[in-house]
């Protein structure tokens, strides 16, 4: 197998993701032509560490590394681990030539290049992606920030990664959980604008689970490509990108009442999310109702969450996760904006949805876990 590129086209911050076997071991060669001094400073967590940051430290050759590893897990993502890791770059010297290297999932991802965003008001940074959550999603597009008491991502800023590798080899060492969790964000882009990339993940999802390498890196390429042009198209979020948020109005809500804990993965709020979305959407007449069923198929076909009933524990009511849902980032003008769909493969952005009708749905799903 061999690497393959895609280029996110932004002009002068234009950059290339790699997606293939093997990058970790090639990443000396890979981020030096960027180094105007041969030393980088990596951010990671104590468990990605463990695994790879020693075949990091390889695969850079005579390139100086310096790391920090940060805990594990979504609480990472706040003002206390955040402020350490910009800190510790600071102590470190970190000049704004200089590359910042985020080794890790998207927890990792978000954190490490919102603090290369503020720190000496923008230093360049690499994103190397070891779960596939961010090779799919995070890692691309230059979202960055930490969570708030208020919500998910609400602090942060855009600021786009000079390279992305993405290394097809790291999945193995994933957990079944936490891949089947990136799989949701693989799914999406197949709900919200292929539908031919869907049918292909009905046929091939299972395999691809089990480990098929040829698929993953498909599966991971096409992710890249369909969310690298809606970037292109709209960098900031002020139209199309809104598409790439299908189920996650719904995951950002469920995320906070779980809060952000083992309880629900990101991926996995977002394939419940989907299934809302898609549910929803059959409701006010929008898609077939073969269509939110056989979202639920597939989901269930790979092992995954997709109804809140799967979600574990005690959730707060119908009203209050409405009010979770109105503290989202996608409200403008006070109205909360949806991602719904006609069918699969034609998602659209609408601030006109009935909330009886979205109460409704979270109401009747609630009930299903009594």
């Amino acid at each position: 197998m061999t690497s393959e590129t895609v280029r996110v086209d932004l002009g002068a911050r234009a950059y290339d993701v790699r997606i293939g076997p093997g990058l970790l071991a090639r990443a000396g060669a890979e981020i030096a032509p960027l180094l105007r001094r041969r030393r980088v400073a990596v951010l990671t967590d104590e468990r990605v560490g463990a695994l790879h940051l020693e075949a990091l430290r390889e695969g850079l050759g005579d390139i100086a590394m310096t790391a920090l590893a940060l805990p594990p897990g979504e609480a990472t993502k706040g003002w206390p681990e955040f402020s350490r890791a910009v800190d510790w770059l600071l102590g470190e010297r970190i000049e704004r030539r200089d590359i910042v290297i985020a080794l890790g999932g998207g927890v990792i991802g978000d954190l490490a290049g919102f603090a290369a965003a503020v720190l000496r008001r923008g230093v360049r940074f690499v994103q190397i992606p070891t779960s596939l959550l961010a090779q799919v999603d995070s890692s691309v597009g230059g979202k960055t920030g930490i969570n708030s008491v208020h919500g998910k991502n609400l602090i942060g800023a855009f600021h786009q990664p000079s390279l992305v590798l993405a290394d097809i080899g790291v999945l193995d060492s994933l957990p079944a959980r936490d891949f089947l969790s990136g799989y949701g964000e693989v799914v999406k882009y197949g709900l919200l604008g292929d539908a031919a990339f869907f049918d292909w993940l009905e046929a091939n999802g299972p395999a691809l689970a089990r480990g098929d390498r040829a698929l993953r890196q498909h599966a991971v390429r096409r992710s890249v490509e369909m969310k690298a042009r809606i970037v292109e198209r709209d960098e900031t979020e002020e139209g199309d990108r809104a598409l790439l948020n299908l189920g996650h109005t719904f995951c950002h809500a469920l995320e906070t009442a779980t809060g952000y804990s083992d309880r629900l993965l990101h991926g996995e709020g977002v394939a419940i999310g989907c299934a809302l979305a898609f549910e929803t959407s059959q409701r006010l007449g929008l898609c077939s109702q073969e269509a939110p069923s056989r979202v639920r198929a597939h989901l269930k076909a790979m092992g995954m969450k997709c109804d809140i009933a799967d979600i574990p524990g005690d959730l707060p009511d119908a009203d209050a996760l409405m009010a979770l849902m109105a503290q989202d980032k996608k409200v403008v003008d006070g109205k909360l904006r949806f991602i719904l769909a006609r069918a699969i493969g034609e998602a659209f952005v609408t601030a006109d949805v009935d909330a009886a009708t979205v109460r409704q749905v979270i109401a009747e799903a609630l009930a299903a876990r009594r």
